[in-house]
This record gives structure tokens, C-alpha cells and sequence, in this order.
């Protein structure tokens, strides 16, 4: 959430930026309210001191004997217009709240401007593109070929979008996780295992809602979402805290299923594990100081970067534009893994900076020895989303007899050199 303050230091700069994210904001609405909220707090904090000169005033005139009741009046009718103004504020607030939860972060001095990702600029790229001596198959075919998923059957539990994954399939991907978690884990980051559903007001902090509400998974009895990502569930656990600045930077990894509708997804987009409305991710999560928060953003691209690096995959990191900027980033880069299959690159993790845009609409606070207390900064990255990285391993390694060779580094997990 951008505070009001600054808002009213510079309108201009936060309706440009809600502009460059395609967003429209209402700016004089704010400001007016904001206005009368601030007039209104003044007269009614005026009332209130007078209240508590007239009440002194009661009690001394009480004591010495004397008549209160036409002060004792005046206080009654104080107390009634204080009620009424506390009231007023309370609407006011409300108003100030629902606007200001449409108010995109504002994207860094850096991100480059563009309506559209034909904007994104590329920043640098990690391998070469694989080559081969005789005809590729994509994803969907060596899964056929090698029994992985089973579209067909998964159709018949949830609908169309939810993949099945069978003997091998299932195998790989739990190898995966379990070596993405394990990788994070070496690299300083803490895991955990969240709930997987959330309710609104968590989801709300991280800047879901409510602006994606229709891409999202509803349980309408209970009030809760499943979750979209485990960003939710990791970046709410300090909800509400007062972190200490020394335990600063603080990182957590953590698995979870993810759910979302991405409604208007269609063609050639959806075809198998492309574009699904569930799929696994492993996520990593940064609570950090604000002076170091860009910095720590090259970092947790870089613990991204090391996953596929570690797996041989040629990939390439992009920096995406204002925008195809998310409405709660005000930087993100996506690493994008090249699918010789597909013949195109594939996203598996944006890494973004929020600067304090969550961390204001959960209250997560820090403070350094004998400071003030501030907000802290938050970061997320995918530390990898499985279904591209799959079609990416499984197009990458595949050999010409119709069998997939499993990198090195996951065969531990796999349990095997070679998936046929």
C-alpha cells in the first residue's frame, strides 16, 4: 500500500506511475478525503481536549460545592458531537481504505517503461541453446510416449487444467521439489510448510486482492482462498509483528500447491502442462532491511538463477517493463528457461521487490537498536514453478532413442540416471 503521505507529497508522480501499469487511480478523490479526514481528526481531538478542560472543571466545581449543571450540559452535548465525529472519521477511513487498495507500487527509476512485455528488456543469458541430430518431441508427446501425465483421467476429477501425474511424472516432480527445497535450504534460506488456503485479509497484504479476486479460488463457506502462490502464506506469517532490525535479512523457502483460474487463457497456451489451474512451486520469501532491498533482489534472483544453472538449462533473465509490471511489484525480473520442443522460453520464476507496499498493508515492522520503528521491505521469487520446468528438463534431455536423461544433480532424488 503507497501511504497517504506520500500521495499527497507528489500526486502527480503516483498517477503517472498507476498510468505506466496500465492502472487508473482516483487521485483527487483520495486527496479531498484525505483532506477532510485530516480537518475532521483536528476538530475532533479540539473537542476532545475542551471535554477534558470541562470535565476537570465539573470536578472542581464539585468539590468546592458549587452548580456544574450547565457545564455538566455542555459536556453531554460535546461527548455527542465528538461521537458523531468519530463516526464521520470512521466512514472516511473506510472510503480512504477502498481507494487506496487500487493504488498500484510505484515501479523503479530503473524498470524500463512499456505498455506491454515487446517493452521487457533482457539482461543477460546463461548457457547455450541445446542442439540435436534428429527430430524433437515436445512435452506433451514424450509424456504420451513415457506414460508422465494423464490429461484424460485428470479431466474426469477437476475439469480441464489440472494435471495428472503418473508413475515416473509423479516421480520426477516430487524429485524436484524435494531437490529445490534442499538447494534453498544450503543457501541460507529457512522451510517451511504453510496452510494452503488463506483468508481475505492475507491475501489482501500481499496485494491479490483485490485486484485479482477473479483469478482466484474461492471457498465461499469458510471465507478462505486457495492460494496462488506461497508468497500469501510466507509473507503474513509476521503479520502484525515488530521484527527486530539485528535478525534482519530474514529468508524463507517453502513448497505448495498453487491455484489459479487465469481466466481468458485459451489455445495453443493451455496445451498440457503450458497453462494449468494447479501446479507446484517452490517459493522463496525475504523479509529485509529497506537500505539493502535492491540489493537483496539481485541476490534472490541469483539463488533462482542457481537452480537452473545447477540443472544445465539454458535460460535467460528479463526485466520487465512498467507495463507487464504486477500491480504490487516495483521491480521484477523473470527468468525464462529455453524449451528446444516448444522452440520458445518459458517463464519459471519472477523475482520482485515490493519495498514496503505489503509490508504496509500487514504492518510488518522492524526496529534497530534505539531507532524508530519502519516498515520492512519484502521480496518473493519462484525458486522454481514445476510444469515449465518439466517441459524444459524433459525437452532438453531428451535422447534419441524416446528416453529422458536426468541431470546429475537430481538423480539422488530421482533415484535414477535416465527416465524411460
Amino acid at each position: 500500500m503507497i501511504s497517504l503521505k506520500e500521495i499527497r507529497e507528489d500526486p502527480d508522480r503516483i498517477s503517472q506511475a498507476a498510468a505506466a501499469k496500465g492502472e487508473s487511480i482516483q487521485i483527487e478523490k483520495l486527496l479531498e478525503l484525505d483532506k477532510n479526514s485530516r480537518e475532521l481528526i483536528q476538530d475532533v481531538e479540539e473537542k476532545k481536549a475542551e471535554r477534558n478542560r470541562i470535565s476537570e472543571k465539573i470536578a472542581q466545581l464539585k468539590r468546592e460545592g458549587d452548580n456544574a449543571d450547565g457545564l455538566i450540559s455542555e459536556m453531554r452535548e460535546l461527548s455527542l458531537q465528538i461521537k458523531e465525529g468519530d463516526g464521520a472519521l470512521a466512514e472516511l477511513k473506510e472510503q480512504l481504505d477502498n481507494l487506496l487498495r487500487w493504488v498500484p507500487n510505484v515501479p523503479h527509476e530503473s524498470v524500463p517503461v512499456g505498455d506491454d512485455e515487446s517493452a521487457n528488456e533482457l539482461v543477460r543469458t546463461w548457457g547455450e541453446e541445446p542442439s540435436f541430430d534428429f527430430t524433437l518431441l515436445n512435452h506433451t508427446d514424450l509424456a504420451e510416449s513415457l506414460d508422465l501425465l494423464d490429461f484424460t483421467r485428470a479431466a474426469k476429477i477437476s475439469g480441464s487444467g489440472f494435471p495428472l501425474y503418473t508413475k515416473s511424472g509423479a516421480r520426477l516432480e516430487r524429485a524436484l521439489i524435494n531437490f529445490m527445497l534442499e538447494h534453498h535450504s544450503g543457501r541460507g534460506y529457512s522451510e517451511v510448510m504453510t496452510p494452503f488456503m488463506a483468508l481475505e485479509s492475507a491475501t489482501e497484504a500481499t496485494g491479490q486482492l483485490p485486484k485479482l479476486e477473479e483469478d482466484m479460488y474461492r471457498v465461499e463457506n469458510d471465507s478462505l482462498y486457495l492460494i496462488p502462490t506461497a508468497e500469501v502464506p510466507i509473507t503474513n506469517i509476521h503479520r502484525e509483528e515488530i521484527l527486530d532490525g539485528s535478525d534482519l535479512p530474514i529468508r524463507y523457502v517453502a513448497y505448495s500447491p498453487c491455484f489459479r483460474r487465469e481466466a481468458g487463457s485459451y489455445g495453443k497456451e493451455t496445451r498440457g502442462l503450458l497453462r494449468v489451474h494447479q501446479f507446484n512451486k517452490v517459493e522463496m520469501v525475504k523479509f529485509v532491511h529497506p537500505d539493502s532491498s535492491y540489493d537483496e533482489l539481485e541476490s534472490l534472483t541469483t539463488d533462482a538463477e542457481s537452480v537452473l544453472q545447477t540443472l544445465g538449462l539454458h535460460y535467460r533473465v528479463v526485466s520487465l517493463c512498467t507495463g507487464d509490471l504486477s500491480f504490487a511489484a516495483a521491480k521484477c525480473y523473470d527468468l525464462e528457461v529455453w524449451a528446444p520442443g516448444e522452440k520458445r522460453w518459458l517463464e519459471v520464476s519472477s523475482c520482485s521487490n515490493f519495498l514496503s507496499f505489503q509490508a504496509r498493508r500487514a504492518e510488518i515492522r522492524f526496529r534497530d537498536k534505539g531507532e524508530r520503528v519502519r516498515h520492512v521491505h519484502t521480496l518473493n521469487g519462484s525458486g522454481l514453478a514445476t510444469p515449465r520446468l518439466m517441459i524444459a528438463l524433459l525437452e532438453t534431455y531428451q535422447t534419441d532413442e524416446g528416453t529422458v536423461t536426468i541431470p546429475e544433480p537430481l538423480q539422488p532424488y530421482f533415484g535414477d540416471s535416465i527416465l524411460k
